[in-house]
């Protein structure tokens, strides 16, 4: 399949991406000059070209107006409830719709309103620093004559695809579907550095695991939950684009793309089959780090109870030679009392069976105690 002009994909990475510059974009937040604090970008397109950049909300309603065959493309990060109220006034926006691009926290979703087309996304990015995956969310309204980003967060970088898509006027000429498949493209590709990211961080957990390193539950877990906040945002977008799909014949899409939605939705499949394998693959991880750490457990039990049997057979023998020690000296001490009326002090064999009682004592204590395994 021939790419889309706008695309420009580059080849998948080999290490770790790297953390999205911090060179200011002309899609940064910037408050207008007037009363549109929250405006990012806004242009007036006729036959694909820019005719005119607004500074204002009320500016490009006015110069709409005047040209009821052109197309205006707002771009809006985190925006006022007046802003959005003004929007839909002017455009006829479902209460809904301008609820949920108010309060942002939405699934990935379709609307249908009439003529207006309401899309939820939510944009991904990986930060390499801090090995995380960061979330944003993107709500896109689409007119016969006016496409309305509403942006809650950093991702993605619309000012690449508004760029792109100037640059290639033919499309652009083809209405807002097309810069609303160009945004799409763009969430869709944001996904590929994550998916990269996150299978180095899957293949570091393994060798993690196997190394014993105490804090890889730790990771698992936050690495589990990212991947769970990842499936969200890509798995609703298969069922979005089959949608749109389903309604090119109603609505006369233009050929040229709808071969470009299904290449975006052949790209967002194999990306929520490489997530739920990355899920499916961390669940393993668990249960083999589980399994490992009752392992270390039950060794370290056992050489507790190996050392634990060991002292008891050192206390046993200390034991018996304590008590075979002790029976001459109980002898010896009883006759060194040096009492004058004591049995056999005045008998001449009284020494020699004192010494052979000792013996007797002694060798009988080791018999006993050997038998027994004390010693």
């Amino acid at each position: 399949m021939r790419r889309p002009p706008w695309r420009h994909r580059p080849p998948p990475p080999t290490t770790r991406p790297l953390p999205p510059a911090t060179a200011p974009s002309p899609e940064t937040p910037a408050p207008a000059p007037n009363d549109n604090g929250s405006v990012v970008h806004a242009a007036l397109y006729r036959d694909g070209r820019r005719v005119s950049t607004p500074d204002s909300l009320a500016d490009t309603f006015r110069q709409l107006r005047r040209h009821p065959d052109g197309m205006a493309w707002i771009g809006l990060h985190r925006p006022t409830e007046p802003e959005l109220l003004s929007l839909a006034a002017e455009f006829d926006l479902h209460p809904l719709a301008v609820e949920d691009a108010l309060e942002a926290h939405q699934r990935p979703k379709l609307e249908r309103y009439g003529d207006t087309l309401f899309v939820v996304l939510r944009a991904a990015r990986y930060l390499d620093a801090q090995e995380e995956v960061d979330f944003g969310e993107l709500h896109v309204f689409l007119g016969r004559d006016f496409l309305i980003t509403v942006r809650h967060g950093a991702a993605p970088d619309l000012s690449a695809v508004r760029k792109r898509m100037e640059e290639t006027p033919q499309l652009l000429a083809l209405g807002p579907e097309a810069a609303l498949y160009a945004i799409l493209d763009a969430v869709v590709d944001g996904y590929a550095p994550v998916v990269t990211g996150v299978q180095i961080d899957v293949d570091e957990i393994e060798t993690e695991v196997f190394s014993g390193d105490p804090e890889v539950s730790r990771r698992i877990y936050e690495l589990s939950r990212e991947i769970v906040e990842f499936q969200r945002a890509t798995r609703p977008l298969v069922g979005m684009l089959h949608a749109l799909m389903a309604g090119f014949a109603k609505y006369g899409t233009d050929e040229e793309l709808q071969r470009y939605l299904r290449d975006v939705a052949d790209h967002v499949t194999h990306t929520s089959e490489r997530v739920d394998g990355f899920r499916q693959a961390l669940t393993e991880i668990l249960t083999v780090n589980a399994t490992l750490v009752t392992q270390q457990q039950n060794a370290e039990m056992r050489a507790l109870a190996e050392a634990g049997f060991q002292q008891n057979e050192e206390i046993k023998k200390i034991s018996s030679w304590a008590a075979i020690l002790f029976a001459p000296t109980l002898v010896g001490t009883i006759y060194g009392m040096n009492f004058e009326n004591m049995p056999e002090l005045g008998w001449r064999f009284g020494y020699p069976f004192a010494i052979g009682l000792m013996a007797l004592v002694c060798v009988s204590l080791y018999f006993i105690f050997k038998k027994r395994d004390w010693l």
